[in-house]
């Protein structure tokens, strides 16, 4: 078989923020220049300063900017850069746009775009799935009314709860959980708009809803030769409102023949699709049956890809930009031995108490540090926050030789080391699920969040500058000839 590589001189990154950044460390280790992209609010961000050039590509909202697929390419074009990685989010799965960056001479990194339509359609996925011989949840498909679903349930022997989801949807968008007849209606209304409003399409599916699922997924990385290798199983059941705040690898729900069975079914799938670069099969696994049911593949570089290159030792932004110029994957599924375990958080610029964006100027930064310690950040001290993106600002991760440990070195980064002022970040609610004798055990449910909400809230540790100034100026006082004052 011969092989034919192709170089990368430049790479444009069509993204902002964290993820960004986190793509920029590899290409600096590759010595492969960088382009930034960005609106005008984020003309000084923390992308735009890391990159070797940076390109204007209009005003705030998404559409004018990071969703303008022609401004992508031209700025590719402008600034010398032969090749486009999209990152996550914004336009990562959009195969109209890869198919337009490889159209114009550009390389893509990323999985083909053929792949990437098939996988971002639910109804198209699951019965790829199901040709694979993949469990699925059961559900039926090309919903059009709420008579077909009263009839579904009936003739299934389906009970309340089920989930009403967008076809073309993702990031917890267009979903719905029924929980009675009463909100059947309307919820089947609601995610319809929902999903006409955020993918332009209002097509829908409805599944059971498995009831204290917990959310696994499982890393896959292929190359353009038919081999395709897993890199283990994340965890990543701590969600609300259906995103992912907490994730770790290994999962702790399950012992070494599900794991084995999970993963190798996984690799199964993706072979049989003929996937290439990096990509995410997420199953729902039904702890109370011991069964895994398959939900979607993300067909990008997912946020919690940290945490299993800290148990595995690879770079997967690295095997991206590999397979997009057509090497072939430098090891074998029995070089893959994971030896850690890694937890991450998603530290959102958020209100803790009600999930509410917070926006603004971050007045103080101090960033954690010490051993089992790596942070992906897209901001720095004195940068602002604005509020027309996604509010995740820092990812923190941690490892250690077992969970307890990786847990050990979070709650230290957590409560010791990191300080956020100017604007509310989730750090207080992430410590205290850390902190919960449930998640230590290891026994939570996708509705983890919201079954302890109030207890998680009543462990906040409420501190802020202000105590320290005040402690500071009185103990100036003190040894001053001035006194305290009245103020004081």
């Amino acid at each position: 078989m011969t092989i034919m590589t192709r170089k990368i001189n430049k790479i444009l990154i069509a993204n902002r923020g964290v993820t960004a950044v986190r793509v920029m460390h590899t290409c600096r280790d590759r010595k492969i220049p960088t382009t930034a992209v960005y609106s005008t609010p984020d003309r000084l961000a923390h992308h735009v300063f890391m990159a070797d050039t940076a390109v204007h590509i209009g005003e705030a909202p998404p559409a004018e900017s990071y969703l303008n697929m022609e401004k992508m390419i031209a700025a590719a074009i402008q600034s010398s850069s032969d090749a486009i990685h999209p990152g996550w989010g914004f336009l990562a799965e959009n195969d109209k746009f890869a198919r337009m960056v490889i159209d114009a001479g550009l390389t893509w990194i990323g999985p083909p775009p053929d792949v990437i339509r098939a996988l971002g359609d639910k109804v198209q996925a699951k019965k790829l799935a199901q040709k694979s011989n993949v469990p699925t949840i059961p559900g039926i498909i090309d919903v059009l009314n709420i008579d077909q679903i009263k009839k579904w349930m009936k003739s299934e022997k389906v009970n309340y709860p089920i989930m009403i989801k967008a076809v073309a949807g993702g990031g917890g968008k267009g979903m719905m959980k029924v929980g009675d007849g009463a909100q059947l209606t309307q919820a089947f209304a609601q995610a319809r708009s929902e999903a006409l409003k955020s993918f332009g399409d209002d097509r829908v599916l409805v599944e059971k809803y498995i009831e204290r699922g917990r959310h696994i997924e499982v890393q896959i990385v292929g190359d353009e030769y038919g081999n395709v290798v897993h890199l283990f199983e994340r965890e990543c059941t701590i969600q609300r409102r259906n995103q992912k705040i907490i994730e770790e690898a290994p999962s702790p729900s399950i012992d070494d023949d599900l794991r084995k069975e999970m993963c190798f079914t996984a690799v199964r799938l993706m072979r049989e699709i003929g996937y290439s670069s990096t990509g995410t099969v997420e199953f729902i696994f039904d702890s109370s049956a011991r069964k895994f049911y398959f939900l979607e593949v993300n067909t990008r570089l997912q946020v919690e890809h940290g945490i299993t290159e800290l148990i595995t030792g690879l770079d997967i932004v690295g095997i991206m930009i590999d397979v997009a110029t057509g090497k072939k994957l430098p090891f074998k599924q029995s070089d893959i031995h994971p030896n850690r375990w890694a937890l991450e958080v998603r530290l959102n610029a958020e209100d803790p108490r009600n999930f509410s964006p917070s926006f603004g100027s971050i007045t103080r930064l101090q960033i954690p540090q010490g051993p089992g310690v790596r942070i992906a950040t897209g901001v720095y001290e004195g940068a602002d926050i604005p509020p027309y993106y996604d509010s995740l600002f820092m990812l923190l991760i941690t490892a250690g030789a077992d969970r307890g440990d990786a847990i050990r070195v979070m709650d230290r980064s957590l409560s010791r080391n990191l300080r956020v002022e100017g604007i509310k970040t989730l750090a207080p609610l992430l410590l205290s699920i850390i902190r919960h004798p449930a998640f230590i055990a290891g026994e939570f449910s996708t509705r983890f969040i919201e079954e302890h909400m109030e207890e998680l809230i009543s462990m906040f540790k409420e501190k802020n500058s202000e105590d320290e100034v005040l402690k500071i100026a009185r103990y100036v006082a003190e040894i001053s000839a001035l006194g305290p004052r009245p103020w004081m």
